[in-house]
Parts: C-alpha cells; structure tokens; sequence
C-alpha cells in the first residue's frame, strides 16, 4: 500500500495499493482488518469471494482508457478498486 487509509468526510475510506504488489488480495484483507481492529486471520480468505480477480486486473490490466474497476462485498464492507491502485472501501449500511 503506497498510503494511510483517508476518509473522504464521510463512510468511504481511500487507500491507493501498489499495482507492482504480488498480492494485491492481502492488502485488501489487511485494510479490512485494520479498520475492524482485528487480525487478518479472523477475516474470511479473500479468495474465497473472488478468487484472484484483483490479481488479474492488475497484472493483466486493460488499457488505461478503459479506467476499469472491481466492485465486490466483503466482510461487511462494499469495496471498489481501480486498474490504478484507488481503492474505496464502504461499511455495509451506512449511506446505502
């Protein structure tokens, strides 16, 4: 991860992911981790939601005009990641 997690003044927080990273499903469990205060081995695998999506979106990418994003649930949170490394994560129920 490239930053501190920043919320945008209400229920998103933003984190820009290295898209070099080798796995870029860690740093989505950590960063769900870190914001319920919980070790990343209480979380569900990643893999089990998505399977190597975000993987394939940054090492295979699309081109850059395309400006592709994944949107997926997990744990609780309603989380989007650009082709770029922008991530958004949103808590489940708060402004939904």
């Amino acid at each position: 991860m490239t930053d501190e997690p920043r919320r945008d003044g209400g229920d998103v927080v933003h984190r820009t992911f290295d898209v070099e990273e080798a796995d870029p499903n860690v740093s989505v469990a950590r960063t769900v981790a870190e914001l319920e205060g919980v070790d990343t081995d209480e979380l569900t695998p990643l893999y089990d939601c998505i399977d190597h999506l975000l993987e394939h979106v940054f090492s295979d990418p699309p081109v850059p005009a395309a400006e592709a994003e994944v949107a997926f649930s997990y744990e609780g949170y309603r989380i989007t990641v650009a082709q770029d490394g922008r991530a958004a994560f949103r808590k489940r129920g708060s402004g939904e």
